[in-house]
């Protein structure tokens, strides 16, 4: 072949192939990026399945009301401290992980329903009550958002 030939080729590899590469890389990047994202996700989902396991294993503290649950023992009162502990544990994780400001409708779908979980959770009357213990500590950006829930959860 002639050097005009191998030059060619090269041009064409430059025009063609540098940016057809760029893309490809790119793109698996992406889709690497939402992979990582979707298994966060997965995991949290998860973990929150374990917390219901636990919840649902407590029936006594009467979790899921959401009227204050009246005349608990000492013991009762420290398990159900415990529980809602690991519970604001784990939405500061999910917070954490999965919120953002400006979020794409994929993320904003997964974070919606973390929203929802801890909506319904500041609709429920124990939780509210130890809420300020609860966020003690915790991130002061997941404190603010979960205040603002709880307040505009007790309006709905």
């Amino acid at each position: 072949m002639s050097v005009e030939i191998w030059e060619y080729l090269s041009y064409m590899v430059t025009v063609i192939g540098l940016p057809l590469a760029i893309s490809v890389f790119l793109f698996e990047q992406r889709k690497e990026r939402e992979n990582e994202e979707e298994e966060v996700y997965q995991l949290l989902s998860d973990n929150y399945q374990d917390f219901l396991k636990v919840a649902l294993e407590n029936p006594d503290l009467r979790l899921f009301s959401t009227d204050a649950t009246p005349s608990l023992n000492e013991e009762q009162l420290e398990r159900q401290l415990i529980i809602l502990t690991m519970l604001m544990s784990l939405f500061e994780r999910a917070y954490l992980l999965l919120y953002e400001e400006r979020m794409s409708a994929k993320q904003a779908r997964r974070w919606n329903s973390w929203e929802d979980y801890m909506a319904e959770w500041c609709r429920n009357g124990d939780f509210r009550a130890y809420l300020p213990r609860l966020l003690r500590g915790e991130d002061p950006d997941f404190v603010k958002y979960v205040e603002n829930l709880a307040a505009r959860s007790q309006q709905d």
